[in-house]
Order: structure tokens, then sequence, then C-alpha cells
């Protein structure tokens, strides 16, 4: 009986003794109110920007602007009325000038800074801002339209160093040289 004993014994023993592993809790917990403040900062800073933009084209009555479905806004310069000319397609290679401006017209990059830029429509890992990748697109060799560009769109939280702080929206004069097309197209 001793043996039957013991044996119950050591068999309830382990089934108290086989619990789960214990989940460690965390050192730091996040609520996530960071990226809510972040989000609600940044939607606070573009309204900010859409209003001073507005303003310029409130005020300039000898351009009429054009609001892109990417978030900015432009006037052309030189327009091309063209049927023949296309816009550039993904893949297609093409070269143009760029200046960077703040909205004020002060300049940040002139176009011989930058130089004669080529660039392969959405496949180049060039350092170029969203807006102007955007922006190019809708182009035709020969014009040159002046874009307006909310920070986000522009050079954003980095800025360029020493020449233009974080979140700061800018305006950039572009000409459209040339549309190479590539085979994929």
């Amino acid at each position: 009986m001793t043996r039957f004993f013991f044996f119950i014994l050591i068999v309830c023993v382990s089934i108290v003794s086989c619990k789960g592993p214990e989940a460690r809790k965390p050192v730091q917990s996040s609520s996530g109110s960071f990226i809510k403040e972040s989000a609600e900062r940044n939607k606070k800073l573009y309204e900010e920007e859409k209003v001073a933009i507005k303003n310029i084209m409130d005020t300039d009555t000898e351009n009429t602007y054009f609001a892109s479905d990417g978030g900015f806004w432009y006037y052309y310069n030189t327009k091309q009325d063209s049927i023949e000319s296309h816009k550039p397609k993904f893949g297609d290679v093409i070269t143009f000038t760029y200046d960077v401006k703040r909205l004020n017209g002060a300049e940040v990059l002139s176009s011989e800074e930058n130089g004669l830029q080529n660039y392969k429509v959405d496949q180049s890992n060039q350092d170029l801002i969203s807006g102007l990748r955007d922006g190019l697109k809708l182009m035709k060799v020969g014009e040159t339209i002046t874009f307006f560009f909310p920070s986000y769109k522009a050079y954003g939280y980095y800025g360029i160093t020493d020449k233009l702080d974080t979140n700061v929206p800018v305006q950039s004069k572009v000409t459209l040289k040339s549309i190479e097309q590539t085979q994929e197209n």
C-alpha cells in the first residue's frame, strides 16, 4: 500500500509542478501616443503649408495654377500644346534641369548647382524628392513648370544641410529637356 501511496504522490506532484512557461513582462510599454501625436503634428503642419501656398496662388494673378493628384500645385511657365509630344512613362530616361527656392523666392539650389539631370522614371535610385518624381510625369519635352511642394513632398524632416531647415515647403522651376523611350514602352 505504501508503494501505491508513494506512486500517487509522485504523480500528483508531477502534475502540479508542470506549469506552462510564464511570459515575461515588458521592460517598457508603448502606448502608441507618440505616433498619434506625430500624425496630428504633421496634419497641422500640412494645413499651415497649404495655406501659405494658397496665399501665394491667390496673390499671383499672372499664372493659372493647377492642383495635382500628388498633393502639390503648379503652373506652366512654358507649355507644349503639341499632340505629338508625350509625357514620361515608367522606364523612360529623361533629361531635365531644376532649381529649388523657398516660397518667398529665396534661392536654395540653383539649376547651375544641380546641373543637367538624367533620370530613369520610377526605376532610378537617384536622390530626387518625391514631388519632383511625380511632377516630371506631368511634363512634355520643352515645357517649364514651377511646382509648389509642401514639405512632405520636398525635403521633409531632413532638409538640406546648411541650406534648408526641416519641414520647409519649397518651389521648384523644372525644364524637361528630353525623353528617351525605352523598349519597355
